[in-house]
Parts: C-alpha cells; sequence; structure tokens
C-alpha cells in the first residue's frame, strides 16, 4: 500500500531578514523528519542541528531556501502534522505540528503566504485539497494527479490543512490572523510537494 510507504517533502521558501531584529542565526523547528538536502539560494550549504532545530547561520538578507526532508505519516500516532485515517492523508498544524512536515519557524507570530502542490495516485486519491484557490490541476504519467493551491493571505503555520482523499467532495477555509517582528520573515512559503519516496 503506498501509503504505508514514507512521503517526501519539498519546502521552498523565500525569506527576508526583519531588519527591526539583530541578526542571529535562522532555527526552523523540526520533529521526526529525515533530513535530506538543505540549499540556499539553490546551492549546498553548512547547518547543524540544536536538538529538534535545524540552524543555519551566516545567511544573506533575502535568499530562497529549499529543504528536501521524508516523512511517514503511516506511523504518526500523534496525529500532529502529517498522518493517515481511514486510508486517507490528512494534516494537523496547531498549534505546532507543522514542524512535522517540514522544518519551519513554526511559530504562531510568523506569517506567510503559501503554494502547496500535492500528488498522488488519481485512483486511490481522487480529491487533493488545501487552504486558498485551485489554481493548477491536471495528470501525471503513472495515474498520478497533481493540484496547485494558492492562498495569498498571509497566515501562521496553523492554518495550513491539506488532505489527499478518497473521498468525492470536500470544502476548505482560509482563516486570517496577525503577528509581530520575528528574526526572519518568511515573505513566501512556497510550501510542500509531496510525493511517495522510493522503496
Amino acid at each position: 500500500m503506498t501509503w504505508t510507504r514514507p512521503k517526501r517533502v519539498l519546502n521552498k521558501m523565500t525569506l527576508r531578514r526583519n531588519a527591526e531584529v539583530a541578526a542571529q542565526p535562522l532555527k526552523l523547528d523540526g520533529e521526526e523528519l529525515n533530513l535530506s538536502r538543505v540549499l540556499v539560494n539553490g546551492q549546498g550549504t553548512s547547518f547543524k542541528m540544536e536538538g529538534n532545530q535545524l540552524v543555519l547561520d551566516n545567511l544573506p538578507d533575502e535568499f530562497e531556501l529549499e529543504i528536501f526532508t521524508t516523512t511517514c505519516p503511516a506511523k504518526n500516532t500523534k496525529l500532529m502534522g502529517l498522518y493517515v485515517s481511514n486510508d486517507s492523508f490528512f494534516t494537523q498544524c496547531e498549534a505546532e505540528g507543522f514542524r512535522r512536515i517540514t522544518y519551519f519557524l513554526d511559530r504562531p507570530d510568523v506569517m506567510a503566504s503559501y503554494s502547496v502542490t500535492l500528488r498522488a495516485n488519481k485512483a486511490q486519491y481522487p480529491v487533493l485539497l488545501s487552504n486558498g484557490n485551485l489554481v493548477e490541476q491536471g495528470n501525471l504519467e503513472d495515474g498520478r494527479h497533481f493540484a496547485k493551491w494558492v492562498d495569498p493571505h498571509k497566515n501562521p503555520a496553523i492554518y495550513l490543512p491539506w488532505w489527499r482523499a478518497s473521498w468525492s467532495a470536500a470544502s476548505s477555509a482560509s482563516p486570517r490572523a496577525r503577528a509581530k517582528s520575528t528574526p526572519c520573515r518568511s515573505t513566501c512559503a512556497r510550501v510542500i510537494s509531496t510525493r511517495p519516496s522510493t522503496p
């Protein structure tokens, strides 16, 4: 069954340093993730782990960050982050569940706009749903399909639900919130392109 295998997550972020806060390392929260690769502006970069945090230092004031990880939703029994229920995939990001999907500034005061691309087997998962507006969808090779959702409003990560499901109809909402300053602002988090990892 494909839902039992680990899933790959690609997190692409555009980040800009907050000039009102003294320069400091960027610390991204993550839990029970397998880190594959970290790129800054398309190039490999040094990083370190401090507990469950991915730490990057000596970053430019504005840059593109790409983080590749794998996670196993079928083994996620906490029902936080990305998990499986009744053979369908769901996310629960409140209050700190997003860090179980990808490394991120997983705090409610960090605001970002999100673009989410989901890929799955079309026969198993005909519904690919996330927040925002459906801007693109189509078929891929091997019986797979994709859907791209863009939420134009800035939200904290706790408001980023998405589903790959076997049901035939669904609906979504786009809650909004506001926040204060943070050491690094994520101006556009093109978060989550997922596909099954190779065995």
